[in-house]
């Protein structure tokens, strides 16, 4: 699987933000939670109510003056809701990634390569998507580092 310029740049603009949030939480004190959730079911439901949750989160440490960073992964026929040509929450995405900071949205290289492979086309994601190497891996990586999970 070749990574888009858009995938690079995904990681580079996650990396870049965690760096910032990381050194400004150490300048002054403030507390930084990480939350991380899994989406990995076709369901919009699911993917909404994940969406809701980012935003809460975000609200609510916001507003105790706390950092929180948000990951939330899709893969496996989660990766559908942060495809451009299926996902039914685009506009959904669109608001939140573009009013919240500090939310995250991840896309499984592994399950992209076998949709590629199955449907013979390459796939497009939507805007501020990045991709990680595999959904699972990536998951077990933030918990390993600290980061809390959340079952949506």
């Amino acid at each position: 699987m070749m990574m888009s310029r858009r995938g690079v740049s995904g990681i580079a603009t996650l990396m870049a933000t965690l760096v910032a949030t990381r050194a400004r939480a150490a300048e002054t004190g403030v507390k930084t939670h990480r939350v991380a959730m899994q989406v990995s079911t076709n369901d919009a439901g699911v993917f909404d109510l994940a969406l809701n949750n980012a935003v809460n989160l975000a609200r609510e440490y916001g507003e105790a003056a706390e950092e929180v960073e948000i990951e939330i992964v899709a893969y496996g026929p989660g990766l559908h809701m942060v495809r451009a040509d299926t996902s039914p929450a685009k506009a959904r995405i669109h608001s939140v990634t573009d009013s919240v900071p500090g939310i995250v949205l991840s896309a499984c290289g592994n399950t992209i390569t076998a949709m590629e492979g199955a449907e013979g086309h390459r796939l497009e994601l939507l805007p501020n998507v990045g991709v990680v190497r595999a959904g699972a891996v990536r998951l077990v990586t933030l918990q390993e580092a600290g980061w809390s999970y959340l079952r949506v």
